[in-house]
């Protein structure tokens, strides 16, 4: 499967000067009219894009070598979910932007959680929804050239943040994206006790809600896979009551099994499956 080149039209120039030049885009919609308008602009400024009228391989859209997917979630029905929320971990570099139609104030913010960069409702001006796609890129291409982060060797656990990954011994531990960024985020602590509003802000990026037990969940999640890759370690201990410290300690070391290791209650069935959909 390729792309289809456009033809360069008059606003090459302009697309050129905004960094436009090379942006290659899919655009997964069946809405004819839409597409008609949005493909007429996409050509002007010379976009190479794709249209898709459903769901591809995470695999193909890899090879298709994106910067950008426009995605109506309505015509993927409930399994977009879970498709958005695989197209982001499997492309941490690839811009992702939901144009569909009305929602309300949980699904974008699901959405958002899930791994778009922005959210769009239809009827929408279709250079409003480029000039959002060239936002979204930039970001991207911006965090893109910063040097990239040494790795943190702790224990037998090397974190690369480059891959978005933690490897023992050169095997990968096999994270989601949301388990790499909180085990980066506890290891840039340099041992500090992180409490648990402060990790869900920082991870999901908002505030945490009375009674959400997310960040219990995947820590416990993030526990199970570092004790089968690095069985003899401890990697995070609980601070009951507070939140969590990353420190690596072999079994038997000073410190382990204290009071500051002890367990947080564990979340009930329904909590967890909540919690696992944020």
């Amino acid at each position: 499967m390729t792309l289809e080149r456009t033809t360069v039209g008059p606003d090459a120039d302009r697309a050129v000067a905004r960094g436009g030049a090379a942006m290659r885009i899919a655009v997964i919609d069946t809405d004819s009219g839409f597409l008609q308008v949005l493909g007429k602009r996409l050509e002007r400024l010379g976009w190479e894009h794709r249209v898709l009228a459903s769901e591809v391989p995470v695999e193909t859209v890899v090879a298709m070598r994106v910067s950008a997917v426009v995605l109506d979630l309505a015509v993927l029905g409930p399994p977009g979910w879970d498709y958005m929320e695989r197209l982001a971990a499997a492309l941490p570099g690839l811009g992702i932007v939901v144009c569909t139609g009305p929602s309300t104030v949980a699904q974008r913010v699901r959405g958002l959680r899930a791994g778009a960069d922005d959210w769009l409702a239809k009827p929408c001006h279709p250079e409003e929804l480029i000039a959002r796609v060239e936002a979204v890129v930039r970001r991207r291409r911006r965090s893109e050239h910063r040097a990239p982060d040494a790795p943190v060797v702790a224990g037998r656990l090397e974190i690369r943040a480059d891959r978005f990954q933690a490897y023992v011994d050169g095997r990968s531990i096999d994270l989601t994206r949301r388990e790499f960024e909180l085990i980066a985020l506890l290891a840039s602590a340099d041992g500090r006790v992180l409490e648990r509003e402060e990790i869900y802000q920082r991870v999901w990026g908002y505030a945490m809600a009375r009674g959400d037990r997310s960040v219990d969940v995947f820590v416990r999640k993030l526990r199970q896979k570092l004790e089968r890759s690095s069985p003899g370690w401890r990697y995070i201990h609980t601070h009951f009551g507070v939140g969590y410290r990353f420190a690596p300690e072999a079994a038997g070391e000073a410190g382990a099994g204290g009071p500051a290791d002890a367990v947080a209650p564990a979340a009930g069935p329904v909590a967890e499956r909540a919690a696992e959909r944020l």
